[in-house]
Order: structure tokens, then sequence, then C-alpha cells
């Protein structure tokens, strides 16, 4: 009987870890997602400055 309570015992202790785990994995998943992750290398840390020193847009250009 010895060996069933610890059996009980040690897969309570592995469920509680797996439980924890997960709902700490749940939170961190609303603040980040996988797909934003792998963009992150892309961005850029500065705004890129603007070509024409102009304050005017620039006009589309046509063939």
């Amino acid at each position: 009987m010895n060996v069933l309570a610890l059996t009980i015992l040690v897969s309570s202790c592995l469920a509680g870890i797996f439980i924890a785990c997960f709902a700490v994995e749940i939170r961190r998943a609303r603040r980040t997602s996988p797909e934003r992750d792998s963009l992150l290398p892309l961005e850029s840390e500065t705004p890129a400055l603007s070509q024409n020193p102009s304050k005017q847009p620039l006009q589309p250009q046509r063939p």
C-alpha cells in the first residue's frame, strides 16, 4: 500500500507542476505570440527618416 500512496503523491505533484506551467504559458501567450516574436528581428529600432526634405508629400510617378 505504501507504493500506491507514493505513486499517487508523485502523480499529483507532476500534475500540479504541469498545471502551473500551463497557466504561466497561457498568461504569457496573451502578451505575445510566436508570429509576433518571429518578426521582432525585422523591426527597426528608430523610425526611418524621410527622404523628402520639403514638407510637401511626394506625388506618385506616372509612367
